[in-house]
């Protein structure tokens, strides 16, 4: 969490274009771990390549003190391209054509009550319509979740890390330099694969999968 604060600082000191390459650009939000392909398997319900086609509010929560009036919260509509992982360990609905997604929303300033500000997930896209994704999602409270931070990973044109991240887009070469900032030692998913498409993510699934029910 402090680093993805320094994140936010830094993004605001050199502009937000500095958050190609700085840690995160917002709280991390981890509901379970996330990061790798095994995470993905062992967590994750579904695995999507998804792009966002609408928007809209689905909720609103009012703020009681500070700079922000209310939240909104952000519903994206996604339009399943493929299905890269079905789990057989929980039970859960068939993935449809479309899948609702409920992503970072606005805070609304509470000086003109007008004014909506991005929220931004730590070291993760926003989603936001127009982009395509690989999402890692499981059924809880009747809606699709993403497991965490790492499991939404950028994949325009069917090529992972390009797209958009932190609310900006980016090409393969950008989404590595942040990569390589934030997260020098891992072995995430989105980094074993950046610049790579649809088959690769599948092999590595396939093979963690393997992996899993050998354990």
């Amino acid at each position: 969490m402090v680093l993805a604060a320094v994140g936010v600082v830094a993004g605001v000191l050199t502009g937000w274009r500095g958050l190609d390459t700085v840690n995160g650009c917002g709280l991390p939000v981890q509901r379970y771990p996330s990061a790798t392909a095994r995470d993905w398997v062992r967590h994750a319900d579904v695995v999507i390549v998804g792009r966002a086609v609408r928007e809209r509010e689905s909720d609103r929560e009012e703020l009681p003190a500070g700079a922000y009036r209310y939240q909104l919260e952000r519903t994206v509509e996604l339009t399943r391209e493929a299905v890269a992982f079905t789990s057989r360990a929980r039970s859960h609905p068939a993935v449809g054509s479309t899948v609702d997604y409920v992503a970072p929303g606005w805070k609304v300033l509470r000086s003109d009550g007008a004014t909506r500000v991005d929220e931004l997930t730590g070291a993760a896209p926003r989603v936001v319509p127009g982009h395509t994704y690989i999402l890692a999602l499981r059924w809880e409270e009747d809606r699709w979740v993403a497991l965490g931070e790492g499991a939404v990973v950028p994949f325009d044109d069917h090529v992972v890390g390009r797209g958009e991240w932190c609310g900006r887009v980016l090409g393969t070469d950008g989404f590595a330099q942040g990569e390589r900032i934030s997260r020098h030692d891992d072995h995430s998913i989105e980094k074993i694969l950046v610049g790579r498409g649809e088959d690769a993510l599948t092999r590595e699934l396939d093979r963690a999968a393997r992996q899993k029910n050998a354990d």
